[in-house]
């Protein structure tokens, strides 16, 4: 495999503070929102955004995470024994205007999971869709609200968002099989 970087430490907080400062301006008139990270990386995100939104706005929104293992159309596929990395949304989505957070965005079967498992604490008033890396292939006709950057791949390569807190590096790169 030949992986290739895309994104470096200081692209990716770039994009974080882009993705901030368009998430501010998108609800600047709605004060009842949340950020919801889906569980492992746009857990991780969430909280970066959450954490540059409080450093401009002063006010630090509430952040949830999403574990979507069950909601998976493929569980059958992907394992006998899923491993569950649990859920933790400790406030009301119901009237509120939630931001979905993911690391990349594929074919949108992750994204349509996570919105069956928000809908299941309750009805929100909207959903806006983050995702920091695009990769087009979609299967269902889900798109982002924001992207932090748009990527085409061709259906065999792979994008892997790194992270400091899982991975002890910043980076996102395109791996190419064979």
């Amino acid at each position: 495999m030949n992986e290739k970087e895309i994104l470096n430490r200081y692209e990716l907080d770039n994009i974080i503070v882009r993705l901030s400062f368009q998430i501010v301006e998108k609800l600047k008139d709605d004060t009842d929102y949340a950020i919801i990270g889906i569980k492992r990386r746009g857990a991780i995100l969430a909280d970066r955004i959450a954490n540059a939104i409080f450093k401009f706005k002063n006010v630090k929104p509430k952040v949830g995470y999403l574990d979507i293992t069950l909601y998976r159309d493929d569980l059958t596929e992907i394992s006998d024994f899923p491993k569950l990395l649990g859920t933790d949304i400790s406030f009301d989505v119901r009237g509120k205007t939630i931001v979905l957070i993911d690391d990349v965005i594929f074919t949108g079967r992750t994204v349509r999971a996570a919105i069956d498992a928000i809908l299941d604490f309750g009805r929100p008033k909207k959903i806006i869709f983050v995702s920091l890396v695009d990769r087009g292939h979609r299967e269902f006709p889900i798109q982002p609200d924001f992207v932090g950057k748009y990527v085409p791949t061709n259906i065999e390569e792979k994008i892997n968002v790194k992270l400091m807190e899982i991975d002890n590096i910043d980076s996102v790169v395109i791996e190419k099989r064979g």
